[in-house]
């Protein structure tokens, strides 16, 4: 059971919620996992050849600079 607690404005409309840390984390985490399955989907749905490890770390590599 997750903890909330509402933020509201003057009239006592909720406009935000607080959770615990531990609780954020995870749904950020899950929310990356998600995404990177997303990815990973539409990846895979693509016709065309696969790039070599060596090639695609390079690649990576040379846009992280």
């Amino acid at each position: 059971m997750i903890q909330e607690n509402y933020v509201t404005d003057k009239k006592g409309r909720k406009i935000a919620v607080q959770v615990p840390l531990k609780t954020y984390k995870k749904l950020v985490s899950d929310s990356e996992e998600l995404e990177e399955i997303k990815e990973y989907r539409k990846a895979k749905a693509r016709k065309s050849d696969p790039v070599p490890f060596e090639q695609a770390f390079r690649e990576i590599e040379a846009a992280i600079k």
